[in-house]
C-alpha cells in the first residue's frame, strides 16, 4: 500500500494503511497515554492519538531545529520527555493528564566548533541508570579532525541527566542514526559508513592494472557495508582510519560476500599503511548490512505485541543510498535475535517496495517502531507519511 499506484511489499497476510500525514515524518515514541509522537524535519513534534478512522493530529511542540530523536523517563515523581534537536538536548516536563510542560536544555552547543557538518540529525535512548545515550554524526565523510572538535564528533555521547555533563561513550561512529537496547540490555547502533571509497589493494581491479587510491564505482557500490555493533563505553568502530571490508579473501574482485564479524581495511586516504592507526586493534563489527543502506531506525521488539514470528528481533529501517548504481533501495529490515551468542542474525527485507523497478523513489522509510496494537507504525519522509502494517 502506499501513494497513488504505489504497493508495498509486504509479509504473506499484512496489509499496509497511510495512517497519518506528517510532512518530513522522521522519529516515532509513545506516551505514557499510548499516543504516538512523531518528529520531523520542519522543526515540529507531532501527536497522533488513535482512533477510529484516521488519528486526531495536533502539533505538541513547535520551533525547533532538525528535531530526530525522543524519548521518555522518570526522575524521581517526574515524567519527562526528552527531545533531541541538532543543536541541544531538550528535556519538557510531561503532565499526568498527557500535555506537555515546560523546557529546560540539558545540554547546548552541539553543533561544536566545526559546525553543523553533514550530519547533525541526533537520536537517543534513555538507559536504566536514566543515562541517555546520544548519537553525535560527523561533519565530513572522512576527516580526523572530528575527534578532536569540542564537543566531538563521529561518536556516541553518554549525557548525566542530574550534572547535565556530556561525555563520550564511543568513538569512531561515523553516524549511528539508530540506537536501541538488545534484549540482554546491551547497547546496539545502526551506523552509515563513509561515501566514495578509494580501492585499498595494490591488485587490479575493475580492470584497472594498479587501482590503489582510485574511486572506482565497481568497488564503491559494495564498501564499505553499513553496519549494526554492540556498544560499550570506550569502544572505538574505526571511523574515520578504518573501513568494515565484508569480502572473504580482501581486494579480490567478485569475492562472496560474508556480512558477520567483520574486520578492517585501512582507509586510503585517512590512514595509507596503517600509519595513522592500526585497525587490527579494533573489535570485530557484529553484524554488517549492504554498503550504502543508510540504516536509520532501530527498534528491538521484545516485549511487544507484534506477531510471536517477528517478536524475538529487531527492526532497522533504511533510508536508501546516492553513493552507488544502481541505487540502494529504501526498507524495514528484520533481523533475528541469538540470545545465546547476543548477536543479531542475517537481515530479512520485512517492508519494502518504497523503490520503483526503474530506480525512481516515491518514499524513504526512516523509523519502525512496534505499538500496542500489535501493528508496525512506519515513518517515511519522502512521501510524509505514517504507515501502520500489521496482520
Amino acid at each position: 500500500m502506499g501513494g497513488t499506484n504505489h504497493t508495498l511489499q509486504l509479509p504473506k497476510g499484512w496489509r499496509a494503511q497511510a495512517w497519518a500525514r506528517v510532512q518530513g515524518a522522521r522519529f516515532e515514541t509513545w506516551t505514557p497515554q499510548r499516543r504516538l509522537l512523531v518528529s520531523s524535519s520542519d522543526g515540529q513534534i507531532t501527536e497522533l492519538t488513535p482512533g477510529r478512522g484516521a488519528p486526531k493530529a495536533k502539533t505538541l511542540i513547535n520551533g525547533l531545529s532538525d528535531p530526530q530523536g525522543m524519548a521518555f523517563d522518570t526522575l524521581g515523581h517526574t515524567r519527562v520527555l526528552y527531545v533531541a534537536e541538532n543543536n541541544q538536548l531538550d528535556r519538557y516536563v510531561w503532565h499526568a493528564n498527557g500535555t506537555v510542560g515546560s523546557r529546560s536544555v540539558v545540554v547546548g552547543g552541539l553543533l561544536g566548533s566545526a559546525g553543523s557538518g553533514n550530519h547533525p540529525a541526533k537520536s537517543i535512548v534513555v538507559g536504566k541508570n536514566h543515562t541517555i545515550y546520544m548519537t553525535g554524526g560527523s561533519t565530513s565523510n572522512a576527516s580526523a579532525g572530528d575527534l578532536s572538535a569540542h564537543p566531538p564528533r563521529g561518536v556516541i555521547y553518554a549525557v548525566n541527566p542530574s550534572t547535565r555533563r556530556l561525555s563520550v561513550y564511543a568513538t569512531g561512529v561515523r553516524n549511528g542514526e539508530g540506537l536501541g537496547f538488545a534484549p540482554d540490555g546491551s547497547l546496539w547502533t545502526a551506523v552509515n559508513q563513509r561515501d566514495d571509497i578509494a580501492y585499498p589493494f595494490h591488485h587490479a581491479y575493475a580492470g584497472q592494472p594498479d587501482a590503489y587510491g582510485k574511486v572506482i564505482q565497481a568497488y564503491v557500490n559494495d564498501h564499505p557495508p553499513d553496519e549494526l555493533t554492540r556498544l560499550r563505553r570506550g569502544a572505538n568502530l574505526g571511523w574515520p582510519y578504518c573501513d568494515p571490508d565484508p569480502d572473504v579473501h580482501p581486494g579480490v574482485q567478485g569475492s562472496p560476500l560474508h556480512y558477520a564479524q567483520l574486520g578492517f581495511d585501512n582507509d586510503v586516504q585517512t590512514n595509507p599503511g596503517g600509519k595513522a592507526f592500526n585497525c587490527a586493534k579494533l573489535e570485530k563489527i557484529q553484524r554488517g548490512l549492504p554498503a550504502h543502506s543508510a540504516p536509520l531506525g532501530l527498534s528491538f521488539l521484545e516485549g511487544s505485541k507484534v506477531p510471536a514470528q517477528w517478536r524475538n528481533g529487531a527492526l532497522v529501517s533504511t533510508h536508501g543510498s546516492w553513493d552507488r548504481q544502481p541505487a540502494a533501495a529504501p526498507s524495514v529490515l528484520w533481523l533475528p535475535w541469538n540470545s545465546r551468542t547476543r548477536t543479531l542474525g542475517a537481515p530479512v527485507r520485512l517492508i519494502s517496495g518504497f523503490q520503483l523497478a526503474n530506480g525512481d523513489r516515491w518514499g524513504r522509510s526512516v523509523d519502525a517502531i512496534p505499538g500496542p496494537d500489535g501493528n508496525l507504525y512506519v515513518t517515511d519522509d519522502g512521501s510524509g507519511t505514517v504507515y501502520r502494517i500489521g496482520p
